[in-house]
């Protein structure tokens, strides 16, 4: 199991520990609040199979781009989602609405602060990290977020 905690900004898989950052709105699973969702999830997809560290992905779709940083200059408001996305699936009554609101783990820009909420809802992970984790678990993996 997946274990996201928002207090300390730390995802926890098997013996292994990485930095993340949630969402800058704090947390809940109103459509349209920007917030990362509380709760018991699950993957429902993994996207990204081989894809070169920091491909861009637009719509759960490779936009041939690969991030740098004048495409960061060119596109200043972007929310990057880069190199993989796990896309997460509320198991909850309270967090149903958890994929309709596209909430993903995903790869960031390295120089993304993690550690610190600054997400709109999802959960960003270094691109190195999110590699790795992608190749560790599997669709239908459980995830719990909790607050502390």
């Amino acid at each position: 199991m997946i274990t996201i905690n928002i207090a300390n900004q730390t995802l926890t898989f098997k013996d292994k520990s990485y930095a993340i950052s949630s969402s800058a709105n704090g947390v809940g699973e109103i459509e349209g609040s920007f917030c990362t969702p509380l709760g018991k999830f699950r993957i429902c997809e993994k996207i990204g199979q081989d894809l070169a560290l920091n491909s861009v992905l637009k719509g759960r779709v490779f936009t041939g781009e690969i991030y740098n940083t004048q495409l960061a200059q060119k596109h200043p408001d972007r929310d990057w989602i880069l190199t993989r996305i796990l896309w997460l699936d509320g198991v909850e009554s309270h967090n149903k609405n958890t994929k309709n609101r596209y909430i993903y783990i995903h790869g960031s820009p390295d120089e993304t602060p993690m550690g610190i909420s600054r997400s709109k809802g999802c959960i960003r992970m270094h691109n190195k990290d999110i590699i790795e984790l992608f190749d560790l678990v599997q669709i239908g993996e459980d995830v719990a977020i909790i607050a502390s």
